[in-house]
């Protein structure tokens, strides 16, 4: 059996609210080996579907984990109007206010954010690689709580970073067509032109993130430094390694 491995985020969370990320644990050469909790990726089902409930066992309070099918879009699901007995929503963010319901993403390069009110009374996660991030996941998220944006904080989990994340121009175009000018300075400051390939930019989802978080009132906003293609031991990287596993991001309500 795979050994389960996570960590806690250095994150100041409301009383009541826990949150985790899963890492790769003791791993191989394999690019599929570790604690992979994906179902999609061509690893065998059954010791997916172990290292899931092995990870369930070792969150206390948790009842379940709400997986999703992501498909890089922007729809968020509330997860007290899914019928959790058919198969997982198609959506890319989920959001709760029910104890022992776990909010969860899957990622390998792509950018998890978990988020909560102050209160700690609501929690959502949001996998937001950058065409969801360009199309509104984040947003959409925020929006999908009771609280107002300004009692909110986000935590930006591993994704890939800047130094890694080369993409063509009209990514960079993708999201400044979509902001008000007022966004254009820092959005552009967040794709640096490649020196050696013309056309190209190297894009920063955290800069990003932040920049459509602190638009929409969400100014509490933390993690962010870690970089899923350069800590190879620890995380899954779809770019490092075509094939691979994915890490989960993690966030729910235990009863007070």
């Amino acid at each position: 059996m795979t050994k389960p491995t996570w960590f806690t985020p250095k994150w100041s969370t409301p009383t009541g609210v826990h949150a985790l990320i899963t890492t790769r644990g003791d791993v191989t050469d394999d690019p599929m080996s570790g604690f992979n909790i994906a179902l999609h990726v061509g690893d065998d089902a059954a010791s997916v579907t172990s290292n899931r409930q092995t990870l369930l066992d070792n969150m206390p309070g948790a009842e379940r984990i709400a997986w999703l099918e992501q498909v890089h879009g922007t729809e968020v699901v509330d997860l007290a109007e899914h019928d959790w007995q058919c198969t997982p929503p198609a959506a890319d963010a989920s959001v709760t206010n029910l104890p022992g319901q776990a909010c969860a993403v899957m990622t390998a390069d792509c950018l998890p954010v978990l988020f909560c009110d102050k209160q700690g009374g609501q929690v959502a996660a949001a996998h937001a690689g950058w065409r969801g991030l360009q199309a509104g996941i984040l947003e959409n998220t925020v929006a999908a709580f009771k609280a107002p944006s300004s009692d909110l904080q986000a935590f930006l989990g591993p994704a890939i970073s800047q130094l890694y994340f080369e993409v063509g121009g009209e990514v960079r175009e993708a999201f400044l067509d979509v902001a008000p000018s007022e966004l254009h300075h820092a959005i552009d400051a967040a794709f640096l032109p490649s020196e050696e390939n013309e056309g190209k930019y190297f894009g920063n989802l955290f800069a990003l993130a932040r920049v459509r978080l602190k638009a929409c009132g969400v100014e509490n906003i933390q993690g962010g430094g870690l970089c899923t293609h350069f800590h190879a031991p620890k995380f899954y990287s779809h770019r490092r390694e075509a094939r691979s596993g994915r890490f989960a991001s993690l966030i729910y309500i235990t009863a007070h």
